[in-house]
């Protein structure tokens, strides 16, 4: 049996032990995904917590249907295009300052941050939800609420662009 749904049950009758796992299970990974979608650590832990709490206040109602995750993820999301809508601007996370990173890594990074960046919205969340956190399409197609076959045609046009852009990020 799927250990989401024990888990689910168990926090269903008021387990707090429960709840904790769950937490613990998956916070680091929402946290991530928050990251790369506003500008600072604090809002990303702000997002992650509202997140969070938006499943537990839905607790009761919801139906385990394979992966909670994806639960999370698509509270994340829209949490994180509310965010984006009030500034603005959805960004990624910014390259850590402590320096263990190698230059060339680093580098690397900052171009695919600048590409991803200029990407259309739709374009860009597929690409990190199928590259950075290795969801199927079937499950980007979920949390999105689009077809697989949109999925596809939007993450072929993504990675041209991407090859493009990266392509062009020697003239900055």
């Amino acid at each position: 049996m799927d250990q989401d749904f024990l888990l689910i049950r168990k926090m269903k009758g008021g387990d707090e032990a429960a709840m904790d796992l769950f937490v613990r299970k998956y916070y680091s990974r929402v946290l991530s995904y928050c990251t790369w979608h506003c500008n600072d650590k604090q809002q990303a832990e702000d997002l992650t917590q509202e997140t969070f709490f938006r499943f537990f206040r839905a607790l009761a109602g919801y139906r385990h249907k394979g992966k909670a995750l994806n639960f999370l993820y698509t509270t994340a999301r829209n949490l994180c295009i509310d965010l984006g809508r009030k500034e603005k601007e959805i960004a990624v996370e910014r390259i850590p300052e402590n320096g263990e990173e190698n230059t060339l890594d680093a580098e690397n990074k900052l171009m695919i941050e600048r590409a991803l960046c200029r990407l259309p919205d739709q374009q860009r969340e597929i690409i990190i939800l199928r590259f950075f956190w290795q969801l199927e399409i079937k499950e980007i197609a979920g949390i999105l609420k689009i077809g697989t076959a949109s999925v596809k045609y939007q993450l072929r046009k993504g990675l041209l662009q991407m090859e493009r852009l990266l392509g062009k990020e020697e003239e900055y």
